[in-house]
């Protein structure tokens, strides 16, 4: 079988035995309101706890072997553009939910965008092929772990995943166990997730367009562009990560709007893995002596993710230097 048609039937069975155990768990609820088996009885009055236990069984555990199968951490970065959208739906179908039909359906719009958005990112960042590479982060851990990697890459891909999804999800939860009536926030909330989608995708988009064409300019063997400093690259380092935090941040909100501000915690531990995970994509920038000069003075020059003006007098000052 080709190797990217195997992958794709590998990554749409993976998730199948948490989806198949949920869907038995509501069909037994309808059938049966009051005779439930302790095992379906837990699954009712537990639905958060429910939902980290199949996460835990099915990705962590499941995904974790296949992983060492195709001897590649591929499916996890893909899976970060769909899990969102399986835990807004099971929040949103669980029985235990409560909630205002119009918020619940606006989420659940706004989660299916963003997922959809991130997943052609993703899709075409690959061209288009299935598990053709891991992350660079799991290739420098394969590395720098050598043998012990095989069981760290359980709790480094995997375990810790589930915290940052679940994390930054929460809110998803919140939405559909809070019945609240519309106001003006939501409305605020939704145009700053409108506004992370937008933005990252347009980030994105210029991402793609300056690899493709330093790709052609190798091709012709002329020299290509050290650096991207056009568009929203011209006011952000990193404005595609500016605009995922927007998202996240405005889910948060909903949840405040409704009561729960202390679901900021999951966004706020993954700003803070972001944060990190800049530090090491700058200098991975940096290591590359073709683009070290170019970045060193992007760097001075432009914000690291909020949008801002460029700094002319520290360019000026170091090209006069």
């Amino acid at each position: 079988m080709d190797r990217n048609l195997k992958n794709a039937v590998i990554a749409f069975l993976a998730p199948l035995p948490s989806i198949l155990f949920y869907l038995s768990f509501l069909n037994h609820c309808h059938q049966s309101q009051t005779n439930q088996g302790p095992i379906w009885s837990w699954c009712y009055q537990h639905p958060l706890f429910l939902v980290n236990v199949l996460f835990f069984f099915n990705v962590n555990v499941l995904f974790w072997l296949i992983s060492h199968l195709l001897n590649s951490h591929w499916m996890i970065d893909l899976y970060w553009t769909v899990i969102p959208v399986m835990l807004v739906h099971y929040f949103a179908t669980h029985p235990l939910g409560q909630y205002n039909y119009w918020r619940s359906i606006i989420v659940i719009l706004l989660t299916w965008v963003w997922s959809l958005r991130l997943t052609h990112n993703y899709f075409r960042r690959e061209k288009w092929q299935w598990g053709a590479r891991e992350d660079w982060r799991f290739n420098d851990m394969r590395a720098q772990y050598g043998k012990h990697w095989w069981w760290i890459s359980f709790f480094a891909v995997y375990l810790s995943q589930q915290v940052f999804l679940i994390g930054v999800c929460l809110p998803l939860y919140v939405v559909h166990s809070v019945d609240k009536p519309l106001n003006i926030w939501d409305i605020v909330a939704v145009l700053v997730c409108l506004s992370g989608i937008v933005i990252a995708y347009f980030a994105d988009s210029q991402l793609h367009q300056f690899v493709s064409k330093n790709e052609k300019l190798k091709q012709l063997g002329k020299p290509v562009v050290p650096n991207l400093d056009r568009g929203l690259w011209g006011y952000s380092r990193h404005p595609n990560y500016f605009g995922e935090q927007l998202w996240w941040w405005g889910l948060v909100l909903f949840a405040w709007n409704l009561g729960h501000g202390w679901t900021f915690v999951g966004s706020l531990i993954n700003s803070l893995c972001l944060a990190y995970v800049t530090i090491l994509v700058e200098e991975r920038m940096l290591k590359k002596e073709s683009r070290a000069h170019a970045y060193r003075l992007y760097q001075k020059t432009t914000s690291v993710w909020i949008p801002w003006f460029k700094s002319s007098a520290v360019a000026e000052k170091d090209k006069s230097t």
